[in-house]
């Protein structure tokens, strides 16, 4: 099994309701930082991307399950795995723990798209980059 990129990260007031719980939308943006940073972290430049491909790579769907809350001051990780390269998509899994805890649970897939924000296929530049992380489907059963 491939080890998930990992994104640490404090849970600041900004980040939280009245209470001190995370506002539930900002999962998204710590998702969003967690993928963000296993890209980057493979080399691939998204401004770059965008400016000389001309494809970025938008979320189109994301289901999240929400278990546990995180709090002010809490540290949290954003565990990231790319189950699949598509010939204009990707797949990941993203989960945010608190030590040992899971917090939260999304299935991400991303579209890659032109700047006409139209289907493009996934540039051969960021298949070659990713194609090293992709974390194989568990089978049924196991």
């Amino acid at each position: 099994m491939t080890e998930p990129h990992r994104f640490a990260l404090r849970i600041f007031w900004e980040d939280t309701d009245a209470g001190g719980i995370v506002y539930y939308a900002n999962y998204l943006r710590f998702l969003e930082r967690g993928r963000s940073e296993m890209v980057r972290g493979a080399g691939i430049d998204q401004a770059a991307m965008y400016n000389l491909e001309g494809v970025m790579l938008p979320v189109r769907r994301c289901e999240i399950d929400y278990l546990k809350p995180a709090q002010l001051d809490d540290e949290v990780e954003v565990h990231t795995r790319l189950r699949k390269i598509g010939g204009a998509s990707m797949d990941l899994d993203q989960d945010i723990y608190r030590r040992a805890d899971i917090l939260v649970r999304a299935k991400v897939r991303l579209a890659c798209v032109g700047w006409n924000g139209k289907p493009e296929r996934v540039p051969e530049t960021v298949r070659d980059a990713l194609t090293g992380l992709i974390e194989p489907m568990e089978e049924l059963g196991n």
